[in-house]
C-alpha cells in the first residue's frame, strides 16, 4: 500500500519549493523524531556530518540523538535553488551543550523528492560557530519560528 501524497508534489516552483522549506523548518522546530522523520520515504538516505542513516528508523535514532544533545534547538531555513524534484536549502540553527556552551550551526542541503512528495535523499553539510549566549539572534519560544520573525538573508546570515 503506497503513502498518501505528501503536498506541495514536485516538479517545483519557486512558491511550492518555498512552502516545502518552510514545512520541513517547521516540523524540525518540533523537535519531535516521528514527525520530521514522517516526511521522508520509508528508504531514505542521508548525508548529515560523518553519519548515514537510511530508512526512517535510523532517522528516528539520529534525531532523538541530536536533540539530546543539542538543547533549546531553533532552526532558520532557506530556499537556495530549485528544480523538478530537487531543492536546495541552506539553514542556520542556535542550541547550546548540557554545558551552558552556546553555537551557531551552519549548512546546506540538497534534497531530492519521490513523485508522492516525500524526501528519499538529503545531503547535508554543517559548520557549527561557538557564540556567546548574547550572540544569539533567535530568541522566539520554543517551537515553530513566528511569521514576522526575520529569515536568513535579513539577519544578515
Amino acid at each position: 500500500m503506497s503513502e498518501a501524497p505528501r503536498p506541495p508534489l514536485p516538479p517545483f516552483t519557486r512558491e511550492t519549493a518555498t512552502q516545502k522549506v518552510r514545512m520541513a523548518e517547521d516540523a524540525w522546530n518540533t523537535r519531535d523524531p516521528q514527525r520530521v522523520a514522517g516526511a521522508y520515504t520509508v528508504d531514505s538516505r542521508w548525508r548529515n556530518r560523518a553519519e548515514f542513516p537510511v530508512g526512517r528508523e535510523e532517522i528516528v535514532q539520529f534525531l532523538t540523538r541530536k536533540w539530546n544533545k543539542e538543547l533549546d534547538y531553533r532552526l532558520v531555513k532557506e530556499l537556495w535553488a530549485f528544480e523538478g524534484n530537487r531543492i536546495a536549502v541552506r539553514f542556520a540553527y542556535e542550541w547550546h551543550d548540557d554545558a551552558g556552551n552556546w553555537f551557531r550551526s551552519y549548512g546546506n542541503e540538497n534534497w531530492e523528492f519521490d513523485p508522492q512528495g516525500y524526501m528519499a535523499k538529503r545531503y547535508a553539510s554543517i559548520n557549527d560557530l561557538p557564540i556567546k549566549e548574547s550572540d544569539r539572534k533567535y530568541r522566539w519560544p520554543l517551537g515553530r519560528r513566528p511569521d514576522d520573525h526575520p529569515g536568513l538573508t535579513d539577519l544578515g546570515l
